[in-house]
C-alpha cells in the first residue's frame, strides 16, 4: 500500500511539472510571436513588453528546477522515471533559452528603429519565412513533449535542417546587401543577428525532440548523425 501511494504521488508530483512545463513553454511561443510582431512594426511597447515577460520566464525556469531537484529527493526516482525528470530539466533550460533569444529580436526591434529609415532592406521579409517555421517548429515540440511522440519528435530534425539552410541564404543576401551598398550595414547586421536568434530557437526545438526520444526510449542521439542513424527503442513491450 505505501509502496503504490508513493507511486501514485510521484505520478501526480511529475505531471504538475508537466503542466508547469508546458505553460512556460506558452510563455515563450507568446514572447517569440511578440518579438517578431514587434521586429515587423516597429511597436516599441510591444518589444518592451516582450523584455519584461522574460523575467516571469527566468523566474519560472528556478521554480521548475527546484521542483525537479526536490522530487528527485523525495521520490528517488529510478530507471524511466529518473530518464524524465532528467530530460525535463534539460527542456525547461531550452525552453528558457527561447526566451533569451526571442528578448534579443526584440531589443533589436528597438535599436533598428530607433536608429530611423533602413533603406532598401525589407528586414521583416527578409527573415519571415525561417520566423514562421522556427515558431512552427516550437509549436510542434512542445506538442511532442505533451504526448511523448516520437514520430512529431523525429519530424523536427528535418525542419531544423530547413532553418538551418534559410539562415545561411539569408547571411548570403544580407552580405551582396552589405558589400554593394554600405549604407545598408547597420539594418543588415540588426537583420542577421534576428535571423540568428531565430535560427537558435529552431535548434532548441530540435533538442526537445532530441529528449522526448531519450524519455521514450531511452536513446540519447545528441551529437549524432540522425540521418544514419534510425530511433530504436530500447524499452521492452
Amino acid at each position: 500500500m505505501t509502496g503504490d501511494h508513493s507511486s501514485k504521488q510521484y505520478d501526480a508530483d511529475l505531471e504538475t511539472i508537466r503542466s508547469k512545463v508546458l505553460a512556460m513553454g506558452g510563455m515563450v511561443e507568446r514572447q517569440f510571436q511578440d518579438a517578431m510582431s514587434a521586429f515587423r512594426s516597429g511597436n516599441l511597447e510591444l518589444a518592451a513588453r516582450v523584455m519584461k515577460d522574460d523575467e516571469a520566464v527566468n523566474r519560472l525556469e528556478v521554480e521548475l528546477d527546484d521542483s525537479c531537484s526536490q522530487l528527485i529527493v523525495r521520490r528517488q526516482p529510478t530507471a524511466n522515471d529518473l530518464r524524465t525528470v532528467m530530460a525535463t530539466i534539460k527542456i525547461i533550460t531550452d525552453l528558457e533559452r527561447v526566451g533569451d533569444e526571442a528578448t534579443k529580436i526584440a531589443r533589436t526591434a528597438i535599436h533598428l528603429y530607433k536608429r530611423g529609415p533602413m533603406g532598401p532592406i525589407n528586414h521583416y521579409e527578409t527573415v519571415r519565412v525561417i520566423a514562421e517555421e522556427a515558431s512552427e517548429m516550437l509549436r510542434s515540440a512542445l506538442d511532442s513533449f505533451a504526448r511523448l511522440d516520437t514520430e512529431q519528435a523525429t519530424a523536427l530534425f528535418a525542419q531544423d535542417a530547413s532553418i538551418d539552410h534559410g539562415f545561411r541564404s539569408i547571411t548570403r543576401s544580407l552580405a551582396t546587401f552589405m558589400m554593394e551598398d554600405p549604407r545598408t550595414i547597420s539594418a543588415s547586421i540588426d537583420t542577421l543577428w534576428v535571423a540568428k536568434a531565430i535560427e537558435r530557437i529552431g535548434d532548441h526545438a530540435k533538442n526537445i525532440g532530441e529528449y522526448v526520444i531519450y524519455v521514450v526510449g531511452g536513446k540519447d542521439i545528441r551529437h549524432t548523425d540522425f540521418g544514419a542513424a534510425r530511433f530504436v527503442s530500447t524499452e521492452e513491450d
